[in-house]
């Protein structure tokens, strides 16, 4: 992350949960919050990069990191590692359900079964896994917030999008639905849907390494990962009687999913 904040320790005894945690808005997020005093808890796949993303976060903001390393997608471990965590790390206030994918873009009819598969076990099934481990915890607590990522692709369908859109369309459904039914337990929920965000694995991921088709953002100003995550924490800081419960983030060069003014890199 370029953006170096200096410590605040205003929200110390507080703890954060960010799935996704080692990359893109995650990793953004996650520097975030650590700068706002938040203990994190950390959930990707990777382990090494995991550990040098603790390693790297550590060094700059005095907090405690626990790391936890699984696949959202297997309600086993995800179930397993939320069950078992320490005491002192069970009491969370705030989880960020960031944990997605893009893959393949391509029309319904020529689509990739693996691809839908993937994306709909990380997207969907891997944000309801992690939810409902962690919301008996908030309710323990009678307060929490969640955010979850959708994208304005869960609000604007685009052609090759099919799946992928449905996909972060399910998220802004099941964030209504969370709301809905968690308002009695003084949980808010809320989702972020963001247009092009740069500094993530999103292209890359979607279009299977090749760099060439990946390189989507050259021509125009899009978002910054830590644009989404200065964001992610206007929303979570607000007052406890105050719910964001929904943000449409887009660069100023592109005002709708499939409209961009690609006229070079304006400030």
């Amino acid at each position: 992350m370029n953006n170096i904040l200096p410590f605040d320790n205003v929200n110390q005894g507080k703890i954060a949960c960010i799935t996704g945690a080692n990359a893109g808005i995650g990793l953004s997020t996650a520097y975030y919050f650590a700068s706002k005093g938040y203990s994190l808890i950390l959930l990707a796949r990777r382990k090494e990069k995991l550990e040098e993303v603790a390693h790297q976060i550590k060094s700059m903001y005095p907090i405690d990191i626990l790391l936890i390393t699984l696949d959202v997608r297997n309600e086993m471990e995800v179930s397993k590692a939320f069950s078992s965590l320490p005491e002192a790390w069970n009491k969370i206030d705030f989880l960020l359900n960031n944990a997605g994918k893009a893959k393949g873009f391509a029309p319904f009819q020529e689509g990739n079964l693996a691809h839908w598969e993937e994306m709909i076990d990380t997207n969907v099934k891997g944000l309801i896994y992690v939810s409902r481990a962690v919301i008996p915890l908030m309710m323990n607590k009678k307060r929490g917030f969640i955010i979850n990522l959708g994208s304005i692709a869960g609000k604007q369908t685009y052609p090759n999008g099919n799946v992928y859109c449905a996909s972060k369309a399910a998220v802004i459904a099941l964030t209504e639905g969370m709301r809905i039914d968690l308002h009695t337990h003084n949980i808010r929920v809320a989702s972020i849907s963001p247009g092009h965000v740069e500094d993530t694995e999103f292209a890359m991921v979607r279009f299977d390494g090749d760099k060439e088709r990946a390189n989507i953002y050259s021509d125009f100003n899009p978002l910054t990962a830590f644009d989404i995550a200065e964001t992610i924490y206007f929303m979570a800081s607000r007052p406890n009687h105050v719910n964001i419960q929904d943000v449409i983030i887009m660069g100023t060069q592109q005002p709708t999913a499939t409209i961009v003014h690609r006229n070079g890199r304006v400030e």
